[in-house]
């Protein structure tokens, strides 16, 4: 035990690494397959990066602890007299000083241990057993930061307990690259933290900014921090502009006309003939929008996920913008009344959280099934990708051709660049469902699993009504019926 131990165990996994470096190389006794040495050759190389995946999440948990016994044991060694923030300093450096990582990197770094460590044994497991990878368990860290012990562990077993009563569905967390899991631990935080979005929403707004950083090469980055349905919806109507712009003889990319279209908005004054042909006023139709401007013809539809008592206002619990995420029920009531030309409103169940009714202003046969797709769906279904479901194509996974059907459970919305991947090589999406998207077959037969929206039923207002009443009705209760029962009745009639 001790200092040989590991000197010893170090240089195993040296050796080991010389091996597998071998492999990678080609320069093997045996080949991977006798009867097709190249296929083995490739299936080979995918097998290393598999097991590579496995072995780098249980050397990050090996770092942890090891970083989180060193910064227990030399604040033993320093004793009392040294102050607590000098000692966290030092231990930070030394760390960066071994890991070769600047003095925030560190000091992240030394956090996230500690987190792991100390206060998330669900996520500790996985990373040891390279079910997670660092990256995933930073995602952890950060979401759960802000919630107290119940709620870190509420979040961890949702998503790392199959057996957790409600677990999260479709697409393993390690299997999706850490930016999704991202996105679904922050709506699921959203959901049952006891914070209040609409405070942490108004800090927000009062933080809001406009910021320049220099760049290389003679180029800058004009960024703004604004409330989401603003920024949604000037993101999507600039993609909308762009995307008709896009002809034969328009040589620039969908990224380069945005970035001009853009230009063109804040270095004009948005009036012009040209502006308003060309679609550059990008003035976002949410809540507080400005209005001043002659207002672009571009028109990019956003769905607006609305549980039916939070539009109502008898529960505060967030809605969900297409696009974004979780948003303060407060703008998404706004959007709502407000008409937004944009914003299109999606009711969900109370009982079960699904989809239950589509604005009518978008019902059309062809509109509505793809608004179905866009809300199963959320996102281009390839794994990874987190293109908006706004820019992307309706797709048959089984042909028409071959006898495939014009439905929800034969239909994808991939984004342009994996419908090509889909129609140029042997990428093949599998078979989907009324709720949920296809799967991904790659050319070497290996499937993975699609991300599948975390849709839950909404949470009910208090069963007591103040009078009894529904405001201006008749008395609701009737027949032993509760009166949100009774007036949910009559809601979801009111809205068939």
């Amino acid at each position: 035990m001790g200092k040989a131990t590991v000197v010893r165990a170090f240089e195993e996994i040296k050796a080991a690494l010389a091996v597998l470096n071998a492999e990678a190389d080609g320069a093997r006794a045996v080949p991977f397959s006798a009867a097709d040495p190249l296929a083995g050759l490739a299936d080979g190389c995918l097998e290393i990066l598999a097991g590579s995946r496995e072995v780098e999440a249980g050397i990050a948990a090996v770092k942890a602890k090891a970083a989180v016994g060193y910064m227990e044991s030399a604040a033993a060694v320093a004793g009392p007299d040294v102050p607590v923030r000098a000692q966290e300093m030092a231990v930070a450096a030394e760390i960066g000083c071994v890991l070769a990582l600047g003095p925030r990197a560190a000091s992240s770094f030394l956090v996230t241990s500690h987190a792991v460590t100390a206060t998330l044994p669900r996520t500790l497991e996985a990373l040891q057993a390279g079910a997670i990878s660092w990256s995933h368990a930073v995602v952890m860290a950060d979401e759960t930061a802000c919630l107290d012990p119940a709620g870190a562990a509420a979040l961890e077993a949702h998503f790392l307990d199959p057996d957790a009563p409600d677990p999260a569905r479709g697409c393993p967390v390690g299997q999706l690259p850490a930016h999704r899991f991202k996105a679904k631990a922050r709506t699921w935080r959203e959901r049952h933290q006891a914070g209040s979005i609409e405070k942490r929403h108004a800090k927000g707004v009062a933080d809001r900014r406009v910021e320049f950083r220099p760049d290389q090469d003679g180029m800058a980055w004009l960024s703004a921090y604004l409330p989401a349905d603003q920024a949604l919806a000037g993101w999507n109507r600039l993609t909308a502009a762009a995307r008709g712009m896009q002809g034969p003889d328009e040589p620039r990319s969908m990224p380069q006309l945005r970035a001009d279209t853009f230009a063109e908005a804040i270095l004009t004054n948005g009036t012009t003939n040209d502006a308003e042909t060309r679609g550059s006023s990008i003035f976002t139709e949410g809540a507080g929008a400005a209005r001043d401007r002659a207002e672009s013809p571009i028109r990019a539809q956003v769905l607006v996920t609305v549980p039916v008592f939070s539009l109502l206002g008898l529960t505060d619990e967030p809605a969900v913008l297409d696009g974004y995420g979780p948003i303060p029920p407060s703008m998404a009531r706004a959007l709502v009344a407000s008409g937004a030309g944009s914003f299109y409103r999606v009711l969900v169940d109370p009982r079960d959280g699904a989809p239950l009714e589509i604005g009518r202003t978008s019902y059309r046969v062809t509109g509505a099934m793809r608004a179905w797709l866009r809300l199963r769906d959320g996102k281009c279904p390839f794994p990874g990708c987190s293109n908006n479901s706004l820019d992307n194509d309706a797709d048959h996974i089984l042909a028409w051709a071959n006898g495939g059907t014009t439905g929800i459970s034969n239909l994808g919305q991939p984004c342009p660049k994996h419908h090509k991947l889909r129609h140029t090589t042997a990428w093949k999406p599998t078979p989907a469902t009324k709720n949920e998207p296809p799967g991904w077959t790659s050319p070497t037969g290996r499937h993975y699993q699609s991300e599948h929206q975390d849709w839950e039923p909404p949470r009910w207002p208090d069963r007591k009504w103040p009078d009894g009443k529904w405001p201006g009705s008749v008395d609701l209760v009737r027949h032993g019926a509760s009166p949100w029962e009774d007036a949910l009745e009559r809601f979801l009639r009111a809205h068939a």
